[in-house]
């Protein structure tokens, strides 16, 4: 996957975005990720995930997941993790996102958009039919919401994936530039 990149300029401060592939450099950063979003869901204690765990599954010779990380100006903001799964029905596969996740002071600049459009865009790119996700259960009940069937996981087919891929960023904001590098 190319890194997705996004410049944008506010109030003359430069501020820039970038999506990637996490690289075995960023696996620390990676954890700590992991763990804001299990303080952030209050289960701290649920993490037993090491960095050499996190090593051995996204590098080792039989990768069980994969990850992009999201830098806001240089900083780790946010990643989205996620595997591939096989539908027999289907006869190809699609990518299940195991986590989408912002640390709050980065959150309202479309960087948890862009990292769904990004996991999207890199499914398409493999052929895949779709992307599946469970909601966010608690976030919902917390809010009064009651599930009206068994099932909570969350899927979009090609067509849903080619738009949620080309909104990389809100396009309502000004001065955007898009660009990619390899």
């Amino acid at each position: 996957m190319k890194v997705v990149a996004v410049q944008r300029r506010r109030n003359s401060r430069c501020e820039l975005l970038n999506i990637h592939p996490i690289t075995r450099d960023e696996v620390p950063a990676l954890l700590a990720l992991i763990r804001a979003l299990a303080a952030y869901e209050k289960k701290p204690h649920k993490v037993v995930a090491t960095e050499a765990d996190l090593l051995r599954d996204l590098f080792g010779p039989q990768p069980k997941f994969r990850a992009l990380i999201a830098e806001w100006n240089g900083k780790p903001a946010g990643y989205a993790s996620f595997f591939n799964f096989y539908s027999t029905y289907e006869g190809r596969a699609a990518l299940f996102l195991e986590d989408l996740f912002v640390l709050e002071e980065f959150r309202g600049h479309g960087i948890g958009k862009s990292l769904l459009a990004a996991v999207a865009k890199l499914a398409l790119d493999e052929g895949c039919f779709g992307l599946r996700w469970e909601v966010a259960i608690e976030f919902y009940e917390k809010l009064g919401a009651t599930f009206l069937n068994e099932r909570k996981a969350v899927s979009i087919d090609e067509d849903a994936l080619h738009r949620v891929a080309a909104d990389v960023l809100p396009q309502r904001q000004r001065g955007t530039k898009k660009f990619k590098s390899s």
